[in-house]
């Protein structure tokens, strides 16, 4: 989910240092900070469009729900469940994506944005 000026985002503000995130656009997790806020900003750049279809707390846990378009008119939707620690922070991102050809698209986007940034063996 793209951050909106002024706003907080619903879960890069708050990662821990050693955070992990699993994605459908990734080989492994991708671990740490930076690196997240790299990829999950990156794969932004992808979206045309991108609109919040439902987000609700569950205890520790956050669910989002996203419909997108990538910038060459494919459609994605997307479920993202982010785990909070009790202080606020976020030790762990999943984000599944569908359907296949709009996840390949976007893998592919991402491997070539990138490339030598992150390790070789995350990417599809």
């Amino acid at each position: 989910m793209s951050n909106t000026q002024g706003e907080r985002h619903p879960f890069l503000d708050d990662l821990n240092a050693d955070a992990e995130l699993t994605s459908s656009v990734l080989r492994g997790s991708l671990i740490g900070r930076d690196e997240i806020k790299l990829a999950v900003n990156t794969v932004g750049t992808f979206y045309a469009s991108q609109t919040p279809t439902f987000l609700q707390s569950v205890g520790s846990k956050l669910f989002l729900e996203y419909e997108a378009v990538l910038t060459n008119g494919e459609k994605l939707n997307a479920v993202v469940v982010v785990d909070h620690n009790p202080d606020g922070s976020v030790p762990r991102v999943s984000v599944r994506m569908s359907p296949l050809g709009a996840v390949l698209s976007l893998a592919a986007n991402l491997r070539e944005a990138l490339y030598g940034q992150l390790s070789e063996n995350l990417f599809l």
